[in-house]
Parts: structure tokens; C-alpha cells; sequence
């Protein structure tokens, strides 16, 4: 498995003067302070591209750069899970992946995953590790069309077309506010500075993130718009839309609590972010067929259009 992406921050002045492993331990990070300690101790802490020591006090306007440890590896095993079959060949699968699925095993996601039902169903060829077959993600809480490989080859085929953005993907979303006009966003892209859950396109370095979002209908208090990706970034539709202050209804992570109780009720009826991956279009990597899917807005997804549509 691949590490962690380094965290970097800032020590701010009223840090100064604590012990290096408290501060670090203060932040919301997601690492405990022993964590914290044995990473100084390996020399995966660096301060101002020096190894500190953990007892050492932190001083103000010092740049800190962390590098977690990747984490154990772990391999998938088979599960016997509902899938929804769109297309299925020896090469690959194509599924419309339930809201609430995780794609594949993680720390505090071990089974219930797609990986696990595809293991089951198709099988994977030489499959090992946590993501056998998998070449892109939808959050646990979208819903849509995924392509999974079954053969090394297909992997391949596919982990090179995505990688060259070679993939037609659009999604619908419920955003909040009126969204007037087809737009097109293309910014940086990573980690929010505040907050290590979240992405952000206000940054200052990062990678390029491309999302065209075009509105299709104007709803109570939303608008519900395709969004197409020209990259794959984490998060990065959900990002945009936020960024742009049309945070995708729905989303505890991005979003806000809704005041409208016309709002509030449609975002309980979906109990997630209103992000439904409707299209895939890709071209076979093993028989070079044009392949395209489309997947129906799920129940949830529709009946929160019905209940913000005007009468």
C-alpha cells in the first residue's frame, strides 16, 4: 500500500514554546500523541527540514512536515454482498454501486466493500492486497457507475486511460442555490490547510482539477446540474461546488445544515450528498470497443427531487 500524503502546517505563536509532540497531539490530525512521538523517533517529522526531538519546544513560524506510516497491508477476502450488474465480461465489470458502499477495505472499513462482492462474484485475477482491480473511487456516500478490472491487462488498459483522462464521467448533484449558467472550473487542487478531512481548491500548490458543471433544472432553493470531469482529484466536484458557494445538498463534510425546512426535509430524505455518478463511457482496453453506461437516479435521489419541485 502507498503512505499517507505528508501533512505539512505552520507552528502559530501560540504554540511556541510547548513540546513539539503536544502540539502535534493538539492538532486534529488523526494521530495520537505515542503515534506522534514514534514518527519523531523514526525521523519521519521533520522541522524546517531538520529531525527535531519530541521534548524539544516548538517555535513559532517553523514549518513542520509529517510522513505517516503507510498502513499495513491487508488482503481482501470474498464476501457474499448485493451487486447491481451493468456489464460484466472476463476483462472487467461494470456496477452501479450503492450509496453507503465503500469502494474497498480501509482501516475501519475491513469488509461490506465492493472489493469484497466483486472477489465473491467475479473473482480478480492474481488478486492481493486491499484494492485488487480497482483503478478509480466514488465516495462511500455517492452512488453510481464504476468499471472494475478482472485481468492484469485490463488493469492496465484502464489505470492508463484514467490516468490520461481519457474517461467520459458526469455525474448529477443536487447543489444548493440557483446555479445560472454552464461553468467551468479549472483550479489547483489539495488538502485543506485547516482541516486534513478535506480538500480545497484555495491553495497554492496542489494539482490541476477541471470540472465542467452545466445546470439542468431549477428546483426549490437548488438546482440539479451534470457534472463533468476532465480529472479524477478526491473529492474534487464536491470541492468545486463548495468553493463556489453551491455546496452539493447533503453533504456533512462540505456542506451545512440547510434553514429552509423544505431543504432540511429533502436532505433527510437522502441522508448523504446528492452525488449520483450517471455516466461512464470508456473504450475496452482489451477489445477496443466503445463502451458507455448510464445508470438511473437512485430512489433516494429522486424522491428529493420530487419534494423540491414546485407543483
Amino acid at each position: 500500500m502507498t503512505a499517507p500524503e505528508p501533512i505539512e502546517l505552520l507552528i502559530s505563536d501560540e504554540e511556541a514554546g510547548e513540546r513539539l509532540d503536544r502540539v502535534l497531539a493538539a492538532r486534529d490530525l488523526g494521530l495520537s500523541r505515542a503515534a506522534l512521538q514514534r514518527l519523531i523517533a523514526c525521523g519521519r517529522v521533520q522541522v524546517d527540514g531538520r529531525t527535531p526531538s519530541r521534548r524539544e519546544p516548538a517555535q513559532a513560524g517553523a514549518i513542520v512536515s509529517i510522513r505517516p506510516e503507510p498502513p499495513a497491508p491487508m488482503d481482501a477476502e470474498p464476501e457474499d454482498l448485493p451487486l447491481e450488474v451493468v456489464y460484466e465480461d472476463e476483462h472487467l465489470v461494470v456496477v452501479n454501486k450503492a450509496a453507503g458502499m465503500v469502494v474497498h477495505p480501509a482501516p475501519g472499513h475491513p469488509r461490506g466493500t465492493l472489493v469484497n462482492a466483486v472477489l465473491y462474484h467475479f473473482g480478480v485475477e492474481g488478486a492481493s492486497g486491499d484494492r485488487p482491480g480497482i483503478v478509480h473511487r466514488l465516495d462511500k456516500d455517492t452512488s453510481g457507475v464504476m468499471v472494475v478490472a478482472r485481468s492484469a491487462l485490463a488493469h492496465e488498459g484502464l489505470s492508463r486511460a484514467f490516468a490520461q483522462h481519457d474517461i467520459d464521467r458526469r455525474y448529477q448533484a443536487l447543489v444548493t442555490g440557483l446555479f445560472p449558467k454552464e461553468r467551468t472550473f479549472d483550479t489547483l487542487h489539495g488538502r485543506h490547510p485547516g482541516d486534513r478531512k478535506r480538500f480545497s481548491s484555495h491553495v497554492s500548490r496542489g494539482r490541476r482539477a477541471v470540472t465542467l458543471v452545466r445546470p439542468l433544472e431549477t428546483l426549490h432553493g437548488t438546482t440539479r446540474v451534470e457534472c463533468a470531469l476532465s480529472t479524477g482529484r478526491t473529492h474534487q466536484i464536491r470541492v468545486h461546488l463548495t468553493d463556489a458557494n453551491h455546496p452539493i445538498l447533503g453533504d456533512r463534510l462540505y456542506g451545512r445544515t440547510p434553514r429552509d425546512p423544505r431543504l432540511a426535509a429533502a436532505a433527510q430524505i437522502l441522508g448523504r450528498q446528492a452525488l449520483h455518478a450517471a455516466v461512464l463511457g470508456f473504450t475496452h482496453p482489451i477489445t477496443q470497443e466503445k463502451l458507455h453506461f448510464e445508470t438511473p437516479l437512485p430512489e433516494d435521489f429522486q424522491r428529493a427531487l420530487e419534494w423540491l419541485r414546485d407543483d
